[in-house]
C-alpha cells in the first residue's frame, strides 16, 4: 500500500480544514474522508483516549488503507493539524515518505490560542471557558489533573506547545529539504484564498488552473450553553430511556439526512454565537510573552511578521 505524497501538518484553527476541503475537490489529488488521522504523531497518541476516537487508525496497515482508493495518477495526502506541534511526527513522516511535501499554515499566536480555546470548549475537550484560567491550568494538566472527562486528546490542552513556531518548523526542515516544505501565513490565506490555493497546487505539481471553490470550513464560534449542547447531543444519540423511546419512530418517519440537517440547524442557531471581544489586558500580556517568538520566526522565514501581526508597538 502506498504512503501519502503530501501532508498538511497544521496549525489548528489556521485554515487547515478549509484547505483540506478545497484540495479534496481537485481531480489530481486524493484525500480520505477522515481528516486528522494523527497516526504519525506517536507522542500525542500515547495519551489518546481511544474509546472516544474509534475511527482513528491504530496500525500502519489501517493507516495506509486510507489512501488505497487513490488512483495511480493522483497524489494522495492527509491533514492532521497536530502534526506541527508533535515532537515525533516530522521524523515519522520522513521515515514513511521521505519524498513527501509538507504544508504548514501559521497564525498570529494570540489569535491562534483564542480560537483554539473556543474550539476546544465547543468540542467539550475544554471545560474552562475563561482563556486566562485555561492557560493557567496547563502545568497541572500535564500531570493528569483537571483534564475534562470528554477530552480525547489531553495534549491538545497544552496551549504553549502550539506557539513554539520556530522549533516546530525546524523539526520539518531537519527531516526534509527546504523545497519540500511550504510555509503559509494564515493572513494571506484569508486575504487571497484562491491565490494561496494556486500556490499550494503549484507546490504539489498539479494543475493550478483547475477552479477550486473557496471554503471557510470550521469557523470560530462561541458555545452559548454546554448544558443545551449536551441535551442536543443526547437527542442525536438517543441516550436515556425517553430519548430511546422517541428515537425509533422518529427514525422511521424521518430520513437520516433530514434528521442530521435539523439537528445541525438547531446547534447553529441555538448553541453557537459570535465570539465575545478578546480580553484586552490578557491580549497585551500574551503579545508581550510571544514577541520574541514572532521576532525569531520573522528572521527564520525572512518575512516581517512583527509588523504584519502588530507586534512592532509591543515593548
Amino acid at each position: 500500500m502506498r504512503p501519502p505524497d503530501f501532508f498538511i501538518v497544521g496549525q489548528p484553527k489556521s485554515g487547515t480544514t478549509a484547505l483540506y476541503e478545497m484540495l479534496r475537490s481537485h481531480p489530481q489529488l486524493y484525500m480520505p474522508e477522515l481528516k486528522e488521522p494523527m497516526f504519525l504523531a506517536s507522542d500525542l497518541l500515547a495519551g489518546l483516549r481511544w474509546p472516544t476516537v474509534r475511527a482513528r487508525p491504530r496500525t500502519l496497515e489501517d493507516y495506509l488503507s486510507l489512501f488505497a482508493p487513490a488512483a495511480p495518477r493522483q497524489r494522495a495526502g492527509e491533514a492532521s493539524a497536530l502534526y506541527l506541534c508533535s515532537h515525533d511526527a516530522a521524523a515519522n513522516i520522513a521515515r514513511l515518505a521521505p519524498d513527501a511535501r509538507i504544508i504548514a499554515i501559521l497564525r498570529e499566536p494570540v489569535g491562534l490560542l483564542r480560537s483554539l480555546h473556543l474550539q476546544l470548549v465547543q468540542d467539550h475537550s475544554e471545560t474552562e471557558r475563561d482563556l486566562r484560567k485555561a492557560l493557567s491550568l496547563e502545568g497541572e494538566r500535564r500531570q493528569g489533573r483537571h483534564v475534562p472527562r470528554d477530552c480525547a486528546r489531553p495534549a491538545a490542552l497544552y496551549y504553549s506547545e502550539h506557539t513554539c513556531y520556530v522549533d516546530q518548523l525546524r523539526r520539518y526542515r531537519d527531516a526534509f529539504s527546504s523545497d519540500q516544505v511550504l510555509v503559509l501565513i494564515y493572513d494571506d490565506f484569508r486575504a487571497d484564498n484562491p491565490g494561496t490555493v494556486r500556490a499550494v497546487l503549484e507546490f504539489l505539481e498539479v494543475d493550478e488552473t483547475f477552479p477550486v471553490q473557496a471554503s471557510d470550513a470550521n469557523p470560530t464560534v462561541r458555545l452559548r450553553s454546554r448544558q443545551l449542547d449536551e441535551m442536543v447531543k443526547s437527542v442525536s444519540a438517543g441516550r436515556g430511556p425517553v430519548m430511546r423511546a422517541v428515537k425509533a419512530p422518529v427514525k422511521t418517519l424521518m430520513p437520516a439526512r433530514v434528521r442530521r440537517g435539523a439537528l445541525g440547524l438547531a446547534r447553529r442557531r441555538l448553541l453557537y454565537g459570535e465570539p465575545r471581544p478578546p480580553d484586552a489586558a490578557l491580549t497585551l500580556q500574551l503579545r508581550r510573552r510571544f514577541k520574541d517568538e514572532v521576532v525569531a520566526l520573522s528572521e527564520y522565514l525572512g518575512r516581517d511578521l512583527v509588523n504584519l501581526w502588530g507586534y512592532d508597538g509591543i515593548d
